[in-house]
């Protein structure tokens, strides 16, 4: 990235000199200046679009309704790219098995969990599905 910014700084002080040397002449379409400062305009633009799309996400920038009608309540990995997620929709809450290139709903909850502010994202997943299933199981 360094070398980069470096790079865009020495060619934008040629062509500075070189514009100061024809100061009265206008550019042609197929001169090397022209074509120079042309790439490096588009260079800086590209440059400047993969920056924006760092910041974004090492800041998250974009907002997650997690006071919307959905919001995760709990998540919990079960491998390297496969995840099990309790989602509350409204007052109904759905177990989904998430995939790279699958979602599939595993189970829909008759009786919601109970679950306040803190714990929805702190709380122990395993240990809510272990209690969910001693009860399904007892009824």
């Amino acid at each position: 990235m360094r070398w980069l910014l470096l790079s865009f700084g020495l060619f934008s002080e040629a062509l500075l000199a070189q514009a100061e040397k024809q100061a009265g002449s206008a550019l042609e379409p197929i001169s090397s200046p022209y074509l120079l400062k042309l790439t490096g305009g588009l260079l800086l633009i590209v440059a400047l679009i993969f920056l924006l799309a760092w910041l974004t996400k090492k800041f998250n920038l974009n907002q997650q309704s997690q006071s919307g009608l959905m919001r995760i309540i709990a998540a919990m990995s079960i491998g390297t790219r496969d995840r099990i997620v309790l989602l509350q929709v409204g007052d109904e809450q759905i177990l989904l098995g998430l995939t790279p290139g699958r979602i599939e709903k595993l189970h829909t909850l008759a009786q919601p969990l109970e679950v306040t502010g803190e714990q929805a994202v702190t709380g122990s997943f395993a240990s809510k599905i272990n209690r969910l299933m001693g009860d399904r199981e007892s009824s």
